[in-house]
């Protein structure tokens, strides 16, 4: 007889996963009959839209708040004769401060403007070609006067602030337009060059229909001269030193 520990030589274990007893079943067509017919349907208007009057557009009034600043926008754009577009990066409100001070001390304006509201104003107006340069957070520096080698030098000192371009005396400039616009000479300084340069042609002009002239009356002088020393039988004197300038 076999004792009650005893236990066989194979044993077979399972082992893994269990078998899968769910499979896709495509539903039954009766079942697809039903759901066909018992599918939702929108109901369909009783008027077809084709038949409908067209709806009138109402056209939204600006605000007046936004009016006032558009108005602000042409003012600038009007009474100032040089409109720098910058893109102004994010810096402390002290160095802010600071640098509308400088600005200030040159007659410099700095405007802080919403692109929403300076787009409208330039697309009706003549500087329609400034608008790709608001694209992003803009500032404007402005002056009554064209002030642009002292703006670039306090931008020297701001690198959050980039210059993208200008308009001076109704001239678009590009930033590198700007910097050669710096580099010219005063007005004053100029005028005066143009100045002296128109009064030394007539001068020269003067000079050459004088010479002969002068030089004819120096040739006369000196053969009186000698026609007066040879009657007195004295040497005569020798030219002045303008006659002899003339040859």
């Amino acid at each position: 007889p076999l004792s009650a520990g005893w236990l066989p030589a194979l044993q077979f274990v399972r082992r893994g996963s269990k078998a899968v007893t769910r499979h896709w079943k495509a539903m039954h067509f009766q079942r697809q009959k039903l759901m066909a017919v018992t599918e939702y349907l929108a109901p369909r208007p009783a008027v077809p839209p084709r038949c409908l009057a067209p709806r009138k557009e109402t056209l939204e009034e600006d605000d007046g708040y936004v009016r006032l600043l558009r108005r602000q926008v042409e003012e600038v754009f009007r009474d100032n004769r040089m409109i720098a577009i910058c893109q102004y990066n994010s810096m402390p409100d002290e160095d802010v401060v600071l640098m509308r001070h400088y600005l200030r001390k040159h007659n410099i304006e700095v405007k802080f403007v919403l692109n929403e509201i300076v787009r409208p104003v330039l697309s009706q107006s003549k500087y329609k070609n400034l608008l790709p340069l608001f694209v992003a957070r803009n500032i404007l520096l402005v002056s009554p006067e064209t002030k642009a080698k002292e703006m670039l030098r306090v931008l020297k000192g701001v690198p959050q602030i980039n210059l993208l371009g200008a308009c001076i005396d109704d001239t678009i400039l590009s930033r590198q337009g700007v910097e050669n616009f710096a580099k010219l000479p005063s007005l004053e300084a100029s005028q005066g060059q143009t100045a002296g340069a128109l009064a030394l042609l007539p001068s020269q002009t003067s000079s050459l229909l004088q010479r002969g002239s002068a030089h004819l009356t120096a040739l006369l002088d000196q053969h009186i001269r000698r026609l007066q020393a040879g009657e007195t039988g004295s040497p005569a004197e020798p030219a002045p030193a303008q006659s002899l300038g003339a040859h």
